[in-house]
C-alpha cells in the first residue's frame, strides 16, 4: 500500500482551508497527508494530535477506496470452487477486494504461454497455476509477479524452484507428489493383480513433472519385475491413436498420471479402460469417480485451499521465495467396488480396511 507524508509545516497553527483543499487530492492516492500553514506557532504536542487524528482517518478512506486484488487462475481443474472458498474464508469477498482472471482449456503450450502472458500484461497481482505446464508458463510471461503453483509434481527438477525449503524465486505453492509414491502405487496395484507383468503408464510428454514420474516409475517397475509400457498423450489425437495401439501390447493394467490435458479426458480414458477390462490405478479421486478402479493421491482439493493460503500471505507482502514449498503429508486410497466387479478384480480385505474411501 503506498504512503504520502506531505509536511508543509510552517510554524503556524491556523489551517488554510484553500490550500488543504487544493491538496485533498492526494487522499485517494496516499494513506496519510498532513498540512501545517497559517498563522502563530504549531506546538510539537498539537502537530502530534494533528498526525494521529489524521492517521487514524484518513487511512481507513483509503484503504475502502482501493481497487480490488487480481487474482489470475490458469488450468483446466474442477477444484476452482475451493480455492476461492478458502479465499472467502480468509476475508476475500469477490467484486469487492477480489478479483479473479480465469483461463481454462488451454493445454497446448503455445496456448498456455499466450495465456500467461495475458495475465501477465493485465497484470495481476497473483497468478495461481495448476500443473507443471501452466506454472512453467506463468514463470516465462513474468519474473516479477508472484506465482503460486497448484499440484506440481517435482518443482525442483522442473526448474521452477531452487529448493522446496527456499524458492529463490517469484514462484512457491504445493507439490503433488511425496516421497516414495511411485513404487507404493506399483505395490497396491500388484496386491490387487498379482499376475501384473505388463503395465502401461499414460503421461503427458509435454509435462515435465510427468516426464520426471516416468522416471521413477520406471525404476520402481524394474524392482519389481515389471514391463513399463510408456502411452504419450498431449493431444487428443495423440491419446486415441496410443490408446488403441496399446491394445497390441495387452497390458495387465494402467497407471495415469495427474495432468490438466488428462483431466479433460477423463470420461474418454474410462470408457476405453472399462470396454477392454483393463484394471488402473490412477493419480486423482475424480478418475475414480467416474468409474475408475483406484486412486492413491493426495487430495487436490485440499491442496487448492492450502493455495489460499499463499495468495493470502503474497498480497500482505510476503515475498514467494520466503514462503517453502509444501508436501502432502497425507495419500488417501479411494477404492470403486462397483468398477472392481465389473472388471471381475477381487479386492484384498486387508487394502478395503486401509482405504480412505471405498465406494460401492
Amino acid at each position: 500500500m503506498r504512503q504520502c507524508l506531505l509536511l508543509t509545516q510552517s510554524g503556524h497553527r491556523r489551517i488554510d482551508f484553500a490550500v488543504l483543499h487544493k491538496t485533498a487530492a492526494l487522499q485517494k492516492r496516499c494513506d496519510i497527508v498532513v498540512l501545517g500553514l497559517g498563522e502563530g506557532p504549531m506546538r510539537r504536542r498539537e502537530f502530534i494530535t494533528l498526525l494521529s487524528g489524521v492517521a487514524v482517518g484518513w487511512p481507513l478512506a483509503a484503504r475502502a477506496e482501493r481497487a480490488p486484488f487480481l487474482v489470475g487462475l490458469i488450468g483446466n481443474a474442477p477444484y476452482w470452487p475451493h480455492f476461492r472458498e478458502a479465499m472467502h474464508d480468509l476475508g476475500y469477498r469477490e467484486g469487492q477486494n477480489v478479483k479473479y482472471e480465469l483461463r481454462t482449456g488451454e493445454s497446448e503450450p503455445a496456448r498456455l504461454a499466450e495465456a500467461a502472458k495475458e495475465l501477465a500484461s493485465i497484470p495481476v497481482d497473483v497468478i495461481v497455476a495448476f500443473g507443471s505446464p501452466p506454472s512453467q508458463a506463468a514463470q516465462a510471461a513474468t519474473q516479477t509477479i508472484p506465482i503460486v503453483m497448484v499440484a506440481v509434481g517435482d518443482p525442483v527438477r522442473a526448474g521452477l524452484v531452487a529448493s522446496l525449503a527456499h524458492p529463490g524465486r517469484n514462484v512457491t505453492g504445493t507439490s503433488f507428489l511425496g516421497p516414495d509414491v511411485a513404487p507404493k502405487r506399483l505395490q497396491i496395484l500388484k496386491q490387487v493383480i498379482p499376475s501384473a507383468v505388463r503395465v502401461a503408464l499414460l503421461f503427458n510428454p509435454n509435462n515435465a513433472s510427468n516426464v520426471i514420474y516416468r522416471d521413477e516409475i520406471e525404476t520402481a517397475a524394474r524392482d519389481l519385475g515389471i514391463s513399463l509400457i510408456q502411452v504419450k498423450a498431449s493431444s487428443v489425437p495423440d491419446l486415441d491413436t496410443n490408446l488403441r495401439s496399446l491394445l497390441s501390447q495387452r497390458p495387465d493394467a494402467l497407471i495415469a498420471t495427474n495432468d490438466s490435458f488428462l483431466y479433460l479426458q477423463i470420461p474418454k480414458i474410462i470408457e476405453f479402460l472399462e470396454s477392454n477390462r483393463i484394471p488402473a490405478m490412477f493419480l486423482g479421486r475424480e478418475y475414480v469417480l467416474a468409474g475408475g478402479l483406484m486412486s492413491y493421491s493426495a487430495s487436490l482439493s485440499d491442496l487448492f485451499r492450502r493455495t489460499a493460503t499463499y495468495v493470502h500471505k503474497i498480497l500482505q507482502g510476503s515475498k514467494p521465495s520466503d514462503l517453502p514449498v509444501e508436501q502432502p503429508t497425507k495419500l488417501e486410497l479411494v477404492i470403486n467396488l462397483k468398477a472392481a466387479k465389473a472388471l471381475g478384480v477381487t479386492i484384498p480385505y486387508s487394502l478395503l480396511a486401509a482405504a480412505d474411501e471405498v465406494i460401492e
